[in-house]
C-alpha cells in the first residue's frame, strides 16, 4: 500500500448520506437501497447537482473567444475546474491537465498520438493482467498498427502484483508500461513508483490507468513518477462524460493532435492546419462545459471530506466484508488482504451462477456487480467466468455491509 492513514480522525458516512438524496430510497416493495456499486459509478451529492444546475440556469454558454459575459464566465469557470484539478493529483502545470470524456479517450489518446509517433515493429508494451480493458486494447491496435508486442505480467497467489515477473519482462525493448493504480476487480492497490522508476530504468514510458485510485486515496503524479495518468470524473461523485488525461508537458507537447476539429488549431488554410498550444490541441470541438464544473465541485466536495480518511474507511468496510464473508461456505474472495487494497470485495461462490446470485441480492435491495468487470485476461487468469463485486465509498456503512452479509447467508442456500 502506499499511503499511509494512521492518525486520520473516523470517517461518520452519515454525516454525508444526507448529501446524496438517490440513497435515501426504497426499492423492491420497501427495501431500503444498498448501493454497493461504486467502482463502476459514484452517486452525486447535492453539492455538485447544484453546481451544474447553476451553470446551467446562470452562466452557461461555449468557452474560449467568446467576448460577451456568459462565455467569459463558463471559460473562467471551465479553466478554475483545470486548476482543481492539477492541484488535486499534484502536477506541475494546468497545460498538463486535458479535459476527455473519461479514462478510455484518455488512454486512446496517448495509444493513438504518442504510441503512433514513438512505437514501432519489435517494441514490446508491459502491460498487468489485472488491467482493465480500457488500459489493453488500445494498446493490442497500437500492437496490431506497429508490428509491436504486447507483453503480461502476473500476480502473487494472494492477489498482489508479481514485481519478479514484472523485472524478468521488462527489457531494453520495453517502450510502454501500462498499469492499474488499483485493480478495479481485485481491490489491489499497485506500488506505482517503483514500477515507475524501474520503467524508466529501461527508458520506458508509463501510464497509469487511476480510475480506481484518484477517489479513494490521494494522487501525486509528480511522486509517482507517472508520465502519463486517466482518470474519470463519474467514479469520484462527479458526473458522467468528463475524464482527465494528465501528461508531463515536454511529452504532451512533442505529440501530434489525435482529434481534429476547432478549438485544437492556431491556424487553418486550404493547405493544411497548424494546431494549438497545450492544452487546446487536445480539446477539439466543444468541451464538457458543465460536467467539467461538475467535477470541480466533485474535487471541492472531496477535499473537505479527506481522502486519507475516505481509504481509511473504505479498508474498514472492506475488513467486516472479509471477516464475515469467509465464513460463508463455499465463497471465495478474490485478491489481497485488506490491508492490501481498496473497498472493493470481489468473490465467487461454489455451484453458484454470479448473475443469479446478484439479481437475488438486488430484489433485498442491495445493489452489487456481476460480470468480468472488463478484465476478462484476469478472469481468464484466475480460471474463472465472471465474479461478483460489492464496492464501497464515504457514504457506505458497515451496517449496510453487515446487512448485505446476511443477504448472502439467507440466499445462498436456495441457489445451492
Amino acid at each position: 500500500m502506499n499511503t499511509a492513514f494512521s492518525g486520520q480522525p473516523v470517517l461518520d458516512p452519515n454525516a454525508f448520506r444526507g448529501d446524496f438524496p438517490i440513497l435515501n430510497q426504497e426499492i423492491h416493495r420497501q427495501k431500503p437501497l444498498i448501493y454497493f456499486d461504486n467502482a463502476a459509478t459514484t452517486q452525486h451529492p447535492r453539492q455538485v447537482l447544484h453546481a451544474m444546475d447553476q451553470c446551467y440556469q446562470h452562466t452557461y454558454s461555449n468557452v474560449h473567444r467568446g467576448f460577451h459575459w456568459l462565455s467569459e464566465e463558463s471559460s473562467r469557470l471551465y479553466e478554475e475546474a483545470r486548476v482543481a484539478v492539477q492541484k488535486f493529483i499534484n502536477a506541475r502545470w494546468p497545460e498538463e491537465v486535458l479535459f476527455t470524456s473519461g479514462t478510455t479517450l484518455a488512454i486512446n489518446t496517448v495509444a493513438r498520438s504518442w504510441g503512433d509517433q514513438n512505437i514501432k515493429a519489435g517494441d514490446e508494451i508491459l502491460l498487468s493482467i489485472m488491467e482493465h480493458h480500457s488500459n489493453i486494447v488500445p494498446w493490442q491496435q497500437l500492437a496490431e498498427r506497429t508490428g509491436a508486442v504486447v507483453r503480461f505480467f502476473g500476480i502473487t497467489d494472494d492477489g498482489l502484483p508479481d514485481l519478479e515477473d514484472y523485472a524478468r519482462l521488462l527489457n531494453e525493448k520495453t517502450k510502454v508500461v501500462g498499469i492499474s493504480a488499483v485493480s478495479n476487480t481485485l481491490g489491489t492497490f499497485l506500488p506505482i513508483a517503483e514500477i515507475s522508476a524501474k520503467a524508466h530504468e529501461a527508458g520506458a514510458v508509463v501510464v497509469v490507468d487511476a480510475a480506481q485510485h484518484v477517489p479513494h486515496a490521494p494522487t501525486d503524479v509528480i511522486a509517482w513518477g507517472a508520465d502519463f495518468l486517466a482518470f474519470s470524473g463519474h467514479k469520484m461523485l462527479g458526473p458522467s462524460g468528463v475524464g482527465i488525461l494528465y501528461g508531463r508537458r515536454e511529452l504532451l507537447e512533442s505529440m501530434p493532435p489525435f482529434l481534429g476539429g476547432g478549438s485544437m488549431i492556431d491556424m487553418v488554410t486550404t493547405e493544411g492546419f497548424t494546431p494549438g498550444e497545450l492544452p487546446a490541441k487536445f480539446e477539439a470541438g466543444t468541451p464538457p462545459i458543465v460536467e467539467t464544473i461538475g467535477l470541480a465541485a466533485a474535487i471541492r466536495y472531496l477535499d473537505g471530506v479527506g481522502l486519507n480518511r475516505i481509504a481509511q474507511h473504505e479498508r474498514t468496510l472492506a475488513a467486516i466484508a472479509h471477516a464475515r464473508m469467509s465464513e460463508i461456505e463455499g465463497l471465495t474472495i478474490l485478491g489481497p488482504s485488506p490491508e492490501h487494497k481498496c473497498g472493493i470485495v470481489s468473490f465467487v461462490v461454489d455451484g453458484v451462477s454470479a448473475q443469479d446470485l446478484s439479481i437475488l441480492v438486488d430484489l433485498q435491495g442491495v445493489a452489487i456487480r456481476v460480470g468480468h468487470h472488463c478484465t476478462m485476461p484476469l478472469h481468464n487468469y484466475l480460471n474463472i467466468s465472471a465474479s461478483c463485486r460489492a464496492s464501497f465509498y464515504l457514504y457506505n456503512t458497515a451496517a449496510e455491509v453487515h446487512r448485505f452479509v446476511d443477504v448472502l447467508q439467507e440466499i445462498l442456500p436456495r441457489l445451492r
